[in-house]
């Protein structure tokens, strides 16, 4: 089995656009929700074994919060081909992954990791299909489970959504 966790970015600043897009940083509520993530990725047990993370400042701003709350931190592969990237892309790019790698998170930008995220998957949980189809907020997570031997072998709608999380979702379940 192959699991990969697709992570949006968490909430940007748009206040200073003299730093461009790649630029942009997190505001507070972003500074707030990645970590907020990061603690319920190692609650659970998802832990990655390695990390693509776009170059962008508030993708490698939200990989720092999540990563922190990790016992351990993983291994990190900034890469470039990630900034805006297109689902065809983050997909070739699971692809490459080595072999040692079991579980992936990856974290991106809208619209590219909301599409990989449908495209990747057929089955799994009915309302977090449709939480997924209607909207991947900031610092939202899709867990995408493969029957896969190796990631080469990761195709279109071959995947098993196993959970979609978002800071939302995490807070109403603190208040409950």
């Amino acid at each position: 089995m192959r699991r990969v966790m697709l992570l949006r970015h968490a909430k940007s600043d748009w206040s200073n656009p003299g730093g461009g897009d790649k630029g942009r940083p997190l505001n507070e509520r972003g500074r707030e929700t990645a970590p907020e993530i990061g603690t319920y990725i190692a609650r659970t047990g998802l832990l990655p074994d390695l990390i693509l993370c776009s170059t962008a400042i508030r993708t490698r701003q939200t990989c720092a919060l999540v990563t922190a709350a990790f016992a351990k931190s993983p291994k990190i592969n900034f890469e470039e081909a990630l900034y805006l990237a297109e689902p065809d892309e983050i997909v070739s790019l699971i692809q490459e992954v080595p072999e040692r790698v079991r579980t992936l998170m990856v974290v991106g930008h809208n619209p590219g990791i909301h599409q990989a995220a449908a495209e990747l998957t057929q089955a799994g949980n009915t309302e977090d299909h449709q939480l997924l189809a209607a909207k991947f907020p900031t610092a939202a997570l899709a867990v995408i489970d493969f029957d896969a031997q190796d990631w080469a072998d990761i195709r279109a709608h071959a995947g098993k959504l196993d959970r979609f999380i978002t800071p939302r979702l995490l807070s109403e379940a603190d208040e409950s």
